[in-house]
């Protein structure tokens, strides 16, 4: 039984780090949040420790450690993204392995700043990018090394997930704290992309509003036109006729993959493999962190290879 803290209880992808402790048989002894919304906790940890301030969690952390030799096997971090950095360095720091939920950190040279600090400590970094242990996106990827085609796949991804006004009044609306729409609600399908469908050759970009992107990606399996949104004006009639909110497909070569499902015991599965030393760590997640970076900061280009949902 492994030792757990949590930073970010009361964030709305708490619940799933929270469950995936439990069902590996851990322990959560801390949680941290500046919110104290946390009734949650009561499921599955209710002796555990919560603070509201970062000064004494960190004080709880060491005082245990030191009066009764309880060591911090994990930290786990759900907090805004602009945070993970911070949060992993602290984890180090107290002599702990970090799970932080992607994205790992905003820009590539944090990353590297990392790779070095990891090294220096002896702990790991790790990050949930769970779309790798989708069943259906394994079969894909099963697929395209079976059939080793010399041609390149087309593919269509578009993710239209509609936000409220709250949206923007929270962090995920500053781009600073975020890294704006491409990084919030895309970077796990870019890794996905590469991780099926290889390195990254082109990255251009078509559309780069508050609340929907969209551009081409070449890779060197396949050549990509992705739009992603949280307008719900975005949303197909058909979408908006039976009263949903949410809009996910993906089609290689015409074909549309089916993984609107099988989501629910993936953070279980994630946490499974970190504690069996199979974790996805800093290399894992720097190609998708370059994308995002990149799609902040290229010149727009007008023609090229556009999503249909580009209107």
């Amino acid at each position: 039984m492994k030792n757990f803290a949590l930073i970010g209880a009361a964030g709305y992808i708490a619940p799933r780090h929270l469950k995936a402790i439990k069902d590996t048989n851990n322990k959560l002894i801390a949680a941290l949040d500046k919110f104290d919304s946390v009734g949650v906790m009561d499921n599955y940890f209710p002796k555990a420790h919560f603070f509201v301030e970062f000064e004494r969690f960190d004080r709880h952390i060491e005082k245990i450690k030191r009066q009764q030799n309880i060591q911090l096997d994990y930290v786990s971090i759900c907090t805004p993204n602009y945070l993970h950095d911070s949060h992993i360095r602290m984890a180090l720091r107290r002599g702990a392995d970090a799970i932080c939920e992607k994205p790992l950190v905003l820009n590539p040279w944090n990353v590297d700043a990392l790779q070095a600090i990891e090294k220096e400590s002896g702990n790991k970094i790790n990050t949930i990018l769970q779309l790798r242990l989708h069943p259906s996106i394994i079969e894909l990827k099963n697929k395209v090394i079976s059939e080793n085609r010399k041609e390149k796949y087309d593919v269509d991804l578009t993710y239209i997930t509609s936000r409220g006004n709250w949206y923007d009044v929270s962090w995920k609306g500053d781009e600073s704290k975020s890294g704006g729409i491409a990084t919030n609600i895309g970077v796990h399908f870019y890794d996905m992309l590469c991780w099926v469908f290889g390195d990254v050759q082109e990255n251009i970009v078509h559309l780069r509003e508050k609340d929907k992107s969209a551009g081409y990606l070449e890779f060197e399996n396949a050549r990509v036109r992705w739009f992603l949104s949280i307008d719900e004006n975005s949303l197909p009639i058909e979408i908006l006729k039976k009263q949903q909110r949410t809009y996910r497909s993906i089609t290689v070569n015409g074909e549309e993959i089916e993984f609107s499902g099988g989501f629910t015991e993936l953070h279980t599965k994630s946490y499974q493999g970190i504690l069996n030393g199979k974790g996805f760590g800093l290399e894992d997640a720097k190609s998708s962190i370059e994308i995002v970076h990149d799609i902040r900061n290229v010149e727009l280009v007008s023609n090229g290879e556009k999503n249909p949902f580009i209107r």
